[in-house]
């Protein structure tokens, strides 16, 4: 189990890491498109995609590491003034009755999408567009990971709940 911790953590904080890379890297596309239309007046289909492309990346890799650092969203009215123990059994039960198998049902279903869109070597219909699977493969692929680090967060808190391990249950909640 602590292994476990350790693998999935370690991979989630890879993932952000890419993730962050991804957002800059469609930042920097996005400002050298915008640069290239309105100096040269030249554009490309292919260079708009990559950067919704690379957002949609960044969002499926940097959602593990979300979960990992406790920054996800929660329904505060349950979740807030509790004590560390009742929070670490909160995040248990909605890990293991909300989040996995919402994940894994996700994950499931998104595969015959990708399947057919890799079949039909399916292409984005503007001009000069890019293959579509490999994006769609991230919706399964990012949910996935998703569990994964919900498994590793549901370790952690029967950890915690033993008594093993310290797990920070520190929420803080959203200015509004």
């Amino acid at each position: 189990m602590h292994t476990y911790i350790r693998l999935m953590d370690a991979l989630s904080r890879l993932l952000g890491v890419g993730a962050a890379w991804a957002l800059l890297l469609a930042c920097l596309i996005s400002a050298g498109n915008a640069l290239l239309r309105y100096t040269f007046n030249l554009g490309s289909n292919a260079w708009l995609e990559a950067q919704w492309y690379l957002f949609g990346i960044a969002v499926f890799a940097g959602a593990p590491m979300l979960l990992k650092l406790n920054e996800h969203v929660r329904v505060d009215v349950l979740y807030g003034g509790r004590s560390a123990r009742a929070k670490a059994w909160i995040d248990l039960l909605g890990i293991a009755l909300v989040l996995i198998p919402l994940c894994a049902t996700t994950a499931w279903l998104a595969w015959p999408f990708v399947l057919e869109s890799l079949a039909q070597q399916e292409h984005s219909p503007s001009a000069g567009g890019l293959l579509r699977w490999p994006i769609k493969a991230a919706i399964p692929c990012g949910f996935a990971l998703l569990a994964l680090q919900g498994l590793s967060e549901a370790f952690k808190r029967i950890a915690f709940l033993r008594g093993e391990l310290s797990v920070d249950t520190h929420y803080e909640r959203p200015l509004q």
